[in-house]
């Protein structure tokens, strides 16, 4: 019995030990909320913070929804019960996560919002994202510039796309770009034949590239048998390369006529491929690298009760409160400069685009 007594106390001892050990010495699990692994760059996005992070010795949990709103819902709700210490969170539809969002809540779990911005609840600590109405603007100039919109007389015919409606960065693309593209709308430099000059009528769900070859095909059939199409403004690579399909089985791309002008972003691989090969015209560049080191970041400095670095209290409000941001600059690309702004950066392998 003695014996019996001491090896119990021995084991309550240990056992206390080991809680004390864990409890000095504990791993801190951050959850990583990501849309969908049919994007390269969001697989990018969610290498480099699980690098990061672990660097800094924390443990991971990344999973991917693959565009499927309930799937990103129960991945949160998984990760909340699993007992992280804080959300790391790139929306599929930033305004479907109030349930999960009250969760974290209850539990001070705090969150981050992660490029596409979370909506219509407080519980969003702070947003790392890129400056999407500057995204926009650098589209909208590139146009600008590559026709001479500001001194030619010319006119050319324009159609344009927008991104998914469910996602609020969709909206600051489609301003920004408006900020520069409507007054040469108005002027007649550019024209619309489709007349669909409204966010709801160029939206592409899910920024589909079949549903944007779709909508192309249409706009093509309907409006241009007799006409060419001069520019496409597209917000996103894979909306530009299903227009690129659309245009290429009507005709285009050929000496006699040549593609138009399409816009992009993302810089996906396939798009500088695109750009290399003279299909596509031009993308943004929004480097990955950088977007995951903020959160990293602000992540960290929430977890150690820091004041995470901000540049924006005034832009993204989500209809609850200003979400705390810090933007990064995109870049504009073309054939002129990838080599220089993604392989000589190292973001690319030169293996890897030719």
């Amino acid at each position: 019995m003695k014996k019996l007594i001491v090896m119990i106390i021995l084991s309550l001892l240990l056992i206390a030990a080991c809680q004390s050990e864990e409890g000095d010495g504990e791993k801190r699990t951050v959850g990583i909320a990501m849309p969908t692994q049919s994007s390269e760059r969001w697989v990018d996005d969610g290498n480099n913070m699980v690098d990061m992070f672990e660097d800094l010795g924390y443990e991971t949990n990344l999973q991917y929804a693959e565009d499927v709103v309930e799937n990103q819902l129960s991945q949160i709700e998984n990760m909340i019960t699993q007992g992280v210490d804080i959300l790391v969170i790139a929306s599929i539809d930033g305004e479907a996560l109030t349930d999960v969002l009250d969760q974290a809540q209850n539990l001070d779990i705090p969150v981050i919002a992660y490029d596409r911005l979370i909506m219509n609840h407080e519980h969003v600590s702070y947003y790392a994202t890129f400056d999407n109405f500057q995204v926009g603007v650098l589209q909208g100039e590139y146009i600008e510039e590559q026709l001479a919109l500001d001194e030619s007389e010319e006119s050319y015919n324009i159609e344009l796309f927008a991104g998914s409606p469910d996602d609020n960065n969709a909206y600051f693309f489609w301003d920004g770009a408006m900020s520069v593209l409507q007054p040469y709308i108005d002027e007649g430099k550019l024209i619309v034949r489709s007349g669909q000059t409204d966010f709801s009528q160029g939206a592409t769900l899910r920024w589909s590239g079949s549903e944007a070859q779709e909508r192309m095909d249409n706009l093509l059939s309907a409006h241009y048998s007799d006409e060419d199409i001069d520019v496409v403004y597209s917000p996103f690579d894979g909306i530009s390369l299903g227009i690129v399909s659309s245009l290429k089985a009507v005709g285009y791309g050929t000496d006699s006529r040549p593609l138009p002008l399409i816009t992009g972003q993302d810089a996906e691989r396939s798009s500088i491929r695109s750009i290399v090969e003279g299909e596509q015209t031009q993308t943004i560049f929004k480097d990955t690298r950088l977007l995951a080191e903020q959160a990293v970041e602000m992540a960290r400095a929430v977890i150690e009760n820091e004041e995470p670095e901000v540049n924006d209290t005034e832009t993204y409000d989500n209809n609850e409160k200003i979400v705390p941001s810090y933007l990064i600059e995109p870049v504009s690309v073309d054939i002129d400069n990838y080599e220089e702004v993604l392989i000589e950066s190292g973001y690319y392998d030169e293996d890897e685009i030719h």
